[in-house]
């Protein structure tokens, strides 16, 4: 998987479609995303020492990785990454759209 935490991704199919927003955690043995504003769920939680009050918890959950493509805010579109190799050895991402490449923000 090229997408990586903290990275802007627009879903590409589903409910949310056309969705964007940031990845919060990656799922890489399940193939899954979990991604800021999409695919709420309710969860029904009783009440513990943990958490006081019970209810009813909105929250998002994963989705597949190959319904999010990465999005390139200079291109202002949707792009796949591509890993290419520079001269000194090392590995970087670039977005296939314009060659631009990707920052890490962790």
């Amino acid at each position: 998987m090229h997408i990586r935490k903290n990275d802007t991704v627009v879903v590409i199919r589903g409910k949310y479609k056309g969705r964007r927003g940031r990845v919060l955690a990656m799922y890489p043995k399940k193939s899954r995303v979990l991604v800021e504003g999409v695919n709420i769920i309710k969860r029904h939680t009783r009440a513990s020492s943990r958490n006081q009050k019970g209810g009813i918890v909105e929250r998002e959950a994963p989705i597949h990785v190959s319904n999010v493509q990465p999005w390139c805010e200079s291109a202002k579109a949707p792009s796949p990454i591509v890993m290419k190799r520079l001269e000194d050895g090392s590995r970087v991402r670039v977005f296939q759209i314009n060659g631009e490449t990707l920052t890490d923000k962790r």
